[in-house]
C-alpha cells in the first residue's frame, strides 16, 4: 500500500519537532542556562542561540535571568561609632556572575531565595559599617566632611566579600545609601550641634572681617600720615620761598613804602578781578579804594 507523500512529510516534520524538543533548547540574550545531568550541574551557557542536550531524565535545562536585579533593604536602625541611633536603607543592584555556583546554592537557581539571602548579608554589612563611623560622617553642616561615597564603597566591598565567601556566584554591581533618618531625640541634638557649629563659623568669619578691617584702617592711617607729612613739607618749602622773596623785596619797599602799598593793593585787585564777577565792597577798604580813587582822579581832571 502506497503512502501519501503529504503524510510522509507531516510525519517527518513531527519527528523533527519531537527530536528538537528532546535534544535542542534555546538560550535568549537575557538568560544564562544551566544543564544538570542526573541533578548535578554540568554545563553553563551564557551566549544566546540554540544548544544541544540529552533527553529529559538524563539532562535538564534551567534558565536563569542574568540581567541586573535590584532591591532596597528595610529602613532599619543602627548605632554609629559615637553611640547615636541612625536609621538607614540602601539600594542594591546584583546579577548572577557564576550560574554553576549560583544554581546549587539556591534551590533550582531561585532568584527570590538568592535575594532573601543577599538582603540579610546587606543588613549585616550596613550595620557593621554604620557602627564604625561617627554621626558627623552622615550628618554635617559642611558638605566636604560628609563621607557617603566612602561608606557606600565599604558596605559594597563587605557585601561582595561575604557573598564570595558563601560561593553564591553573585556579583554586586552597585550599592548606595537611599534614605537616612534620625529619631526625634537625636534630631534635636544634631540641630543643636549644627547651630553651634554655624555660630562658631560665623564668629570665625566676624573675627576675620574685623582683622581685615583693622589691616585696612592701619594701611589708610599710614597713607594719610605719609600724605600729611608730604603736604607739610611742601608748605614749609613754599613758606620758606615766600620768606626769602619777602626778605629780598623788603629793603626796596622800605625805601618807598607808599609805592609798595600801592603795588600790593593793585596786585590784590587784579587777582580779585581775574574772573567775571559781581563785587559788593566798601570803597574805603583796600584794595578796592583804588577804584574810587581812580574815578575821583578822572572826574577832577
Amino acid at each position: 500500500m502506497k503512502k501519501n507523500p503529504l503524510t510522509i512529510i507531516v510525519s517527518l516534520v513531527l519527528a523533527l519537532i519531537f527530536v528538537m524538543v528532546l535534544f535542542v533548547f534555546q538560550v535568549r540574550q537575557s538568560e544564562v542556562a544551566v544543564v544538570t545531568r542526573f541533578g548535578k550541574p554540568v554545563k553553563t551557557y551564557t551566549q544566546p542561540g540554540f544548544k544541544f542536550k540529552l533527553p529529559p531524565g538524563i539532562e535538564t535545562v534551567y534558565k536563569l535571568d542574568q540581567r541586573i536585579q535590584n532591591f532596597e533593604d528595610t529602613f532599619s536602625e543602627g548605632y554609629t561609632a559615637d553611640g547615636n541611633n541612625l536609621m538607614s536603607s540602601v539600594y542594591v543592584g546584583w546579577r548572577i556572575a557564576d550560574a554553576q555556583a549560583f544554581f546549587p546554592k539556591f534551590k533550582n537557581g531561585s532568584v527570590k531565595e538568592a535575594e532573601r539571602n543577599l538582603r540579610d548579608i546587606v543588613i549585616s554589612a550596613k550595620t557593621a559599617v554604620v557602627g564604625s563611623h561617627p554621626l558627623s560622617d552622615f550628618v554635617n553642616a559642611h558638605d566636604q566632611n560628609l563621607k557617603f561615597d566612602a561608606i557606600e564603597q565599604e558596605i559594597r566591598a563587605l557585601v561582595q566579600e561575604k557573598a564570595a565567601a558563601n560561593n553564591s556566584g553573585i556579583q554586586i554591581e552597585y550599592l548606595g545609601i537611599k534614605r537616612l533618618g534620625l529619631p526625634e531625640s537625636v534630631t534635636e541634638s544634631v540641630f543643636a550641634l549644627m547651630t553651634a557649629d554655624r555660630q562658631k563659623l560665623a564668629g570665625q568669619y566676624n573675627e576675620e572681617g574685623a582683622a581685615e578691617a583693622r589691616k585696612i584702617r592701619s594701611a589708610a592711617d599710614r597713607e594719610a600720615a605719609q600724605q600729611i607729612s608730604i603736604a607739610e613739607g611742601e608748605a614749609r618749602r613754599i613758606r620758606g620761598e615766600g620768606d626769602a622773596a619777602a626778605a629780598r623785596v623788603y629793603p626796596v619797599f622800605e625805601q618807598a613804602p607808599e609805592l609798595a602799598k600801592f603795588l600790593l593793593d593793585l596786585e590784590a585787585l587784579e587777582a580779585a578781578l581775574k574772573e567775571r564777577s559781581i563785587l559788593i565792597f566798601d570803597s574805603r577798604t583796600a584794595p578796592f579804594n583804588l577804584l574810587t580813587e581812580s574815578l575821583t582822579n578822572s572826574v577832577s581832571r
